[in-house]
């Protein structure tokens, strides 16, 4: 597939134009053959899984050769060759001993090591670990790239030949057939371990889809299927059942190969016998009960004399020895040999994406009951503690700092080197997460050591694996001024934001630390990468620039500023100088806070990043200063808990974005009137006119060389903060551009050079130096300037200074005004978000174009448009008063569970810190049942046991950080829970719930006790026993300690992006909404592989990618390959975002309509109903997107002719659809008319004639009688009157005559498929487009018109014509 590379430049503004000259040549260049990685070949090793192949996918990648790359034209010639060596794959042959020579497909780009891990990977090579590959009898270095290697080409033979084992690689090897015996094993999903997670997708489909794709029974389809659901998904059941969330999967129960595997007590081996090549002692009972013990030689294994209790080295006869331990076991069990082979079997048959690790690790809330089996490898990592000990090399623990740094230094100048600069930076930050998080429990569970024991518990500081671990608690009074415990404990997150936003803008000389906010235990914890030299030093010396002490003293260095000033306009912070204790004025580019260390390295480290955005006016109430009142209407400023609450990145962004459109109105504005008094003088029309537009163009000019980059607009911006699936909306300043038509191609261009250099801007305009020459115009945008609160005279620029309101800080005198205005901004900005960000939310809320599901999507959607999520109460009251409540109830509701979890959420985490690890699990079920179960005197269980050693004077308490009285937590009751619920809603939120038990909240606010406990078990990382809970049980407590599983840590960490990659996805989607399908479908393709090469296999964004594409297909009419990829994407979906993601539910939806459209019936019914009941479990039923799903299922019912059933949902349908869109909305017609067919189809003419008539009256309403549909309704009106006479006549007839009548045969006609998928289409929002061309002129220009619309806000009268389609381009919604 050869990309469109030339076609890229019209979807990405910031091109120089001088690139395209080469683009055209490279593209030509790209004709070789592009199967490199994709065709599967015959050994399982699929290209496009990229697992063992960090490269696959990375010789497509190279074709888009930069965009952006503005390298010397010599580099041009070689970057040609490049690409062309780089698309021809090969094949080479393989011979391993006692199998068959087989061809296996390779790139040159890929390493020897691929080969081995594919063949450790490989159904009949698996069980090999230790050889080396040879060709011609030479020995591949494993670390050399294939197109390196001398005489390797098509068609080679490469040898695998059996090497002596050493004890690493002797432990390798058991680590290696241990993970081969527990593959299909979810244990490790389940205890979160390895970042395995769950997937449940193939319960579902029975191998109906992917490669196998041929139907495994003939016959007729219809016969065959069981459409019933199972009674608690019907509508209107009130049971809700949890079990069904983790189906059982029968592969599960795994085949037993052996009983235990395990090192044996007589390691390590003596001297006497390490000489005659003894590494390790293994114990082993088989499936027949039989007990050895094995020697691990440097030949291989082989069985020995000892016993448990005797240790005897010498050889067993026979000894069997064999240099793999598989086959040693296949020769003296013959259960393992059986098993073994129907486990790898099985093993290689799942699809990859279940079995490849995710780069984050994701927690289950919920999991089985399962038995604790003897696993050598846990035992031996729980023993090490793995310090450190990553990829089995003892002793050696990774210098963290280092290795983050140095992959931010890497090259970028062109694709392939941002490329593997970005895999680079990917995969140590998610090396880095998983260590931390991992340090961090260590440290809370008192497995390490403190740096400073002799201090109380809650000032202890850890280093652990090279990297530095606090606590999050005020110590030292650090933020006693701020707010004590409550400021340390946000600080961190704070941080942690601040280091994301440092990091996306990525200025070269500029680091940032390694950061990790772990909660734990009611603790939370800041993991961080050491900067060298900083332990040996005092930190008065080591800070340079920044503050120690909140701006008492202040110190500066040039270096610094030259590199902060780079930050300071992507991230909108304004240069300002304040006063040090001398009184004299220091410069900054940053908030006093923040400081500047150089390390032993020699690198410029900041730090303490925590008020890298403006402060948050609506929550720091400050003496003598009135807020704007839309605030103060809202009851504004309000006491916040701490004095850190600081604005959102997306707020300033919007905000920016905000005040440019105003400054462009209000200068386009004024140069109009200009014009229109200069025409008035005028002796030539004409030239006035070409005078005016000369001037107006210079000063759109100068602003759009000054417009802050980043700015959400410029789809290529590298610092835009969109993620896929907000991108789809397009972007503002498109949408609300002025009214007149004067500015527009000038706004174009202040947009599009967001991230260029002023040369580059002005190059693209011409080149025109002579800027602002008219006084008038400079009048103009002085005028514009000041309005809008720019800190520049001459152009638009706006910026925040952080430090205003700062505690301790003092600015110079000659700089009062600039503070002033700097405090209105402040003010302007907190005004903007309630009277602005909050009203928006909830419009798009109203018109169903933000459709959160649960509390993650909704603070998701909140932090999209710079909402915080302490305005949580705030949104509510502004939902509760709204005249149109009703049809955003779901948010409501949504945004009420949401707020109560938190609330308790808060509760819990200071509950806990009281708790000792044994009595863990009975205080975590004791606060369950406090806060959901209807037993009012839940009773804690105290574990009277455990308790007896009451000597407490005895035991080292201080190892547990906190460790108040340890048994206060059980005096806690439901009434008392549910009073500080009330009160932390009313401090924290200013929200008054005004509910004295679960259940009056439950009844209050419809809520669900299931979803209430999925929602707080998620937010504190308690893992809960998979089985049915009584909540309302009056007379026993719903949870028992039993039922308490784990308690994982909950993770923040900061998310690397692929950049190209995502340039390309959007690219693509904005050619898919100009119409131009195949071209946004390579553009998409691109992106997929780019992704692929920065994430690795398995990634939301990929997720996200795959969904589109999967659209693509399935509208471009190839429903296979649709259905192939959005398999990927359920399954991607499932294993990073989790099994009940609402994502995941919506992806489920897509998968059955293409099912539905490849002819899988049944599993297309399966997939709605899981659909449905994972929703059930996430929201309940009374949520808009229901409708949608009931849709699907009673159209699936419908075309298998289960009549009844399909009317309950589309009934129940029809009932949600008037509730949330209007009794007269197209989307009800739509609902009757398909409740209509039904009713036609069991010859129930009167209903169906009702129902139609419905429909007909909304459609004659709304769009009028000429418009098709309204005419179709007709029709089918006009139909069925027929009918129901010719039934009628036919009726009275029988009466008349008796059993001699002749009847007329009716004609009852079940839908036919194409007609039940035509509807599936239309209310799925996908239309198809006839493709000739004259269709698509068409296309193009009606998509203009409703762009243009848009833009001048005419779209609400004309709402009503854009009919049943929700104007759907096949976009992904």
């Amino acid at each position: 597939m050869v990309s469109k590379t030339d076609d890229i430049p019209a979807s990405v503004p910031n091109c120089n134009p001088v690139d395209l000259a080469r683009e055209g040549e490279i593209a030509n260049s790209k004709d070789t053959s592009k199967t490199a990685l994709k065709d599967p070949c015959a050994c399982g090793h699929r290209g496009d899984t990229a697992v063992m192949n960090g490269v696959a996918g990375h010789d497509q990648a190279e074709e888009a050769v930069s965009k952006q790359d503005s390298s010397a034209d010599a580099e041009d010639d070689n970057e040609q060759e490049v690409i062309v060596i780089q698309d021809t794959g090969f094949t080479v042959k393989i011979q391993a001993p006692g199998t068959e020579p087989f061809d296996l497909q390779v790139s040159p780009q890929e390493m020897v090591q691929e080969i081995h891990q594919v063949l450790m990977d490989r159904e009949d090579t698996c069980h090999r670990t230790c050889f080396s590959l040879q060709l011609d009898g030479n020995v591949l270095d494993n670390f050399a790239e294939l197109k390196s290697i001398e005489g390797l080409q098509e068609g080679s033979l490469l040898k695998v030949v059996e090497e002596p084992y050493t004890i690493r690689e002797a432990r390798i090897h058991v680590r290696h057939i241990r993970d081969l015996l527990k593959s299909l094993d979810p244990s490790d999903a389940y205890n979160g371990v390895d970042c395995n997670s769950l997937s449940f997708l193939s319960v579902f489909t029975d191998g109906d889809l992917g490669d196998t794709g041929k139907r495994k029974k003939k016959g007729n389809e219809l016969e065959q299927i069981d459409c019933t659901p199972p009674e608690h998904i019907l509508p209107g059941s009130k049971e809700h059942p949890l079990v069904p969330l983790q189906p059982q999967n029968k592969d599960w129960k795994p085949m037993q190969c052996l009983k235990v595997l395990t090192m044996s007590g007589w390691n390590p081996p003596p001297g006497n016998r390490k000489m005659h090549g003894d590494l390790m002692y293994l114990y082993i009972v088989t499936v027949e009960d039989r007990h050895v013990s094995i020697t691990a030689s440097t030949r291989g294994f082989y069985l020995n004399q000892s016993t448990t209790y005797t240790f005897n080295p010498k050889p067993a006869n026979p000894s069997f020895l064999s240099h793999s331990l598989v086959e040693l076991l296949s020769q003296i069990s013959a259960a393992f040999k059986k098993n073994f082979t129907a486990l790898q079997k099985k093993r290689v048959q799942r699809h990859p994406f279940e079995r490849i690790a995710t780069p984050f690790q994701v927690y289950s809330w919920t999991a089985p009951q399962t038995d604790h089996a003897m696993d050598c490898v846990r035992a031996e990592d729980a023993y090490t503690s793995r310090l450190g000990y990553e990829e089995h090399i003892p002793g050696q623990t990774r210098d963290w700092n280092e290795e983050l740094q140095t992959t931010r230094e890497l090259s970028r100048k062109n694709l392939p080197e941002r490329l593997l600069r970005e895999r680079a930076i990917f995969k140590v930050h998610s090396d880095f997460a998983a260590a931390a998080t991992r340090g961090a429990m260590a440290v809370i569970d008192g497995n390490v050591m403190a740096i400073n024991p002799g201090e109380e518990t809650r000032m202890q500081m850890f280093i652990w694996n090279n990297i530095f671990f606090s606590l999050g608690f005020d110590v030292r009074d650090h933020y006693r001024e701020l707010g004590g415990d409550a400021a340390a404990h946000a600080a961190p997150t704070n941080d942690l934001n601040g280091v994301r936003a440092y990091s996306a803008v990525d200025v070269e000389g500029l680091y940032t630390l390694g950061t990790v906010v772990v909660d734990y235990r009611g603790y939370r914890v800041t993991a961080q990468s050491i900067i060298p030299g900083i332990l040996e030093r005092e930190q008065e010396q080591s800070v340079i620039y920044g503050s120690i002490d909140f701006g008492k003293t202040v110190v500066s260095h040039p270096k610094y500023l030259e590199l902060l000033e780079k930050t300071s306009r992507p991230l909108k912070v304004q240069h300002h100088a304040v006063l040090n204790e001398k009184d004299t004025a220091v410069e900054l580019f940053s908030s006093v806070e923040c400081k500047g260390i150089i390390g032993n390295d020699g690198r410029h480290y900041i730090l303490d990043l925590l008020r890298t955005f403006p402060p948050d006016l609506n929550f720091l109430p400050v003496e003598g200063e009135e807020l704007a009142p839309e605030s103060k209407k809202l009851g504004f400023p309000r006491q916040h808990r701490h004095r850190l609450a600081c604005l959102r990145q997306e707020l300033i962004e919007a905000f920016v974005e905000h005040r440019y459109l105003l400054f462009m109105k209000m200068a386009a504005l004024q140069l109009m009137q200009q014009k229109a008094n200069k025409d008035k003088t005028a002796a030539l029309h004409d030239t006035s006119t070409a005078d005016a537009e000369s001037e107006s163009k210079p000063q759109a000019l100068e602003t759009s060389e000054k417009v802050p980059d980043g700015m959400p607009t410029s789809p290529t911006s590298s610092e835009s903060t969109l993620t896929p699936d907000d991108s789809e909306a397009t972007t503002m300043s498109e949408k609300s551009a002025p009214e007149n038509q004067e500015a527009p191609a000038d706004l174009k261009s202040a947009n599009t050079n967001g991230t260029h250099e002023p040369s580059a801007a002005e190059k693209q305009n011409g080149g025109c130096d002579s800027l602002l020459k008219d006084p008038k115009s400079q009048e103009v945008v002085l005028n514009a300037c000041k309005a809008v609160g720019s800190i520049s005279n001459t152009s638009f620029d706006i910026r925040f200074n952080p430090d205003i309101f700062s505690p301790g800080v003092r600015f110079t005198d000659d700089s009062t005004d600039d503070i002033q205005k700097q405090k209105q901004l402040l003010k302007d900005a907190a005004a903007f978000l309630v009277s602005c960000q909050i009203p928006s939310f909830v419009k798009d809320c109203l018109d169903h174009s933000s459709l959160p599901m649960d509390g993650a999507t909704m603070t998701e959607a909140l932090h999209q448009r710079g909402i915080n999520v302490r305005y949580l109460g705030t949104v509510l009251e502004f939902v509760d008063n709204m005249p149109a409540k009703a049809q955003i109830e779901h948010i409501y509701r949504i945004g009420i569970s949401e707020l109560i979890t938190r609330c308790a959420k808060h509760i819990f985490k200071t509950y806990l810190q009281g708790v000792e690890l044994s009595a863990l699990s009975a205080a975590v079920s004791h606060f369950l049942n406090c806060l959901l179960s209807s037993f009012s005197d839940a009773v804690a269980h105290l574990p009277a046991d455990e308790l007896v050693s009451r000597r407490k004077s005895r035991k080292r308490r201080n190892r547990v950080p906190g460790g108040g009285d340890n048994t206060t937590w059980a005096s806690l009751t439901p009434s008392e829970l549910w009073k500080n619920v009330n009160s932390e809603a009313q401090s924290y939120y200013h929200f008054s719930l005004q509910c004295e038990s679960a259940d009056q909240a439950v009844e209050k606010y419809g809520l669900q006790k299931l979803t209430l406990l999925r929602e707080i078990s998620i937010k504190t990382g308690v893992q809960i026993l998979i089985k049915e809970y009584n909540f309302d049980s009056r007379h026993k407590p719903a949870f028992t300690e039993e039922d308490i599983l784990n308690i994982f840590p909950v993770v923040k960490h900061v998310n690397p992006k692929a950049s190209d990659a995502f340039h390309f996805f959007q690219s693509g989607q904005a050619k898919v909404q100009q119409g131009f399908l195949k071209e946004g479908c390579e553009l998409i393709n691109e992106a997929l592989n780019l992704f692929n090469n920065v994430y690795g296999a398995m990634h939301v964004e990929i997720c996200a990618c795959l969904r589109l594409l999967a659209r693509l297909n399935y509208i471009m009419g190839d429903h296979p390959e649709a259905l192939s990829n959005q398999q990927k994407a359920v399954l991607m979906s499932e294993r990073v975002l989790g099994i009940e993601h609402p994502n995941t539910i919506q992806e489920y939806m897509h998968l059955s309509l293409y099912c539905f459209a490849n002819g899988h019936l049944s599993t297309a019914l399966k997939l709605l109903y899981r659909a449905r009941y994972l929703m059930l479990v996430v929201c309940g039923e009374d949520h808009p997107e229901m409708a949608l799903l009931d849709s699907n299922i009673g159209l699936v019912l419908h075309g298998v002719m289960e009549y009844d059933l399909s009317l309950r949902f589309l009934e129940n349908a029809l009932a949600i659809n008037s509730k949330y869109h209007g009794p007269r909305s197209l989307k009800v017609a739509l609902s009757h008319h398909l409740v209509a067919r039904v009713y036609e189809s069991k010859a129930e003419f009167r209903s169906a004639l009702q129902h139609e008539k419905e429909g007909y009256t909304i459609y004659k309403n709304q769009v009028g009688e000429a418009h098709e549909k309204t005419k179709e309704s007709s029709e089918y009106l006009k139909y069925l009157t027929q009918q129901a006479v010719a039934l009628q006549r036919t009726m009275n007839e029988i009466y008349k005559n008796g059993s001699n009548a002749s009847i007329m045969p009716l004609k009852f006609t079940a839908p036919s498929m194409a007609s039940v998928l035509e509807q599936l289409n239309i209310i799925n929002g996908i239309i198809f487009i006839p493709l000739s061309q004259k269709d698509l002129e068409n296309l193009k220009a009606e998509v203009q018109r409703r762009q243009l619309m848009q833009n001048s806000g005419k779209i609400e009268e004309q709402q009503a014509s854009q009919l049943e389609l929700d104007d759907k381009l096949p976009v992904d919604d």
